[in-house]
């Protein structure tokens, strides 16, 4: 087993954030991976590695938002970078990735608004 990445933006508030960790920590358990560290910072943060350029990867997201949510305040949402390290194979890695993605999006392509929107890397 290796250490890979998995690594999501997102425009959370602390509830949605939470949610998204226990979908990560969730389809981590169903893999038999073993979580090694999720790491979750508002992208004003500095995370190790970051190029400074992390707020402007993500301004899309607070712009997807407001468009699915007309006149509706963002409230405590902010962009949030969530990055989790597991020990599991490239196999389960995939499957990890794409439960979370399609949890996260359960809609597929069909018009809908996500509960959290995100972005992943």
């Amino acid at each position: 087993m290796r250490t890979r990445k998995l690594t999501l933006g997102l425009y959370a508030d602390e509830q949605g954030l939470a949610w998204v960790e226990s979908l990560v920590e969730d389809a981590v358990r169903s893999r038999n991976a073993r979580n090694t560290r999720i790491v979750g910072a508002t992208v004003a943060d500095s995370l190790p590695g970051d190029a400074g350029s992390t707020a402007d990867a993500y301004d899309f997201l607070a712009q997807q938002w407001a468009v699915e949510h007309p006149g509706r305040s963002s409230g405590e949402r902010r962009p949030v970078e969530l990055r989790v390290r597991l020990a599991c194979s490239r196999r389960a890695h995939r499957v990890i990735r794409r439960t979370v993605i399609s949890t996260l999006c359960p809609e597929d392509t069909a018009p809908h608004a996500c509960r959290v929107p995100w972005s992943a890397c």
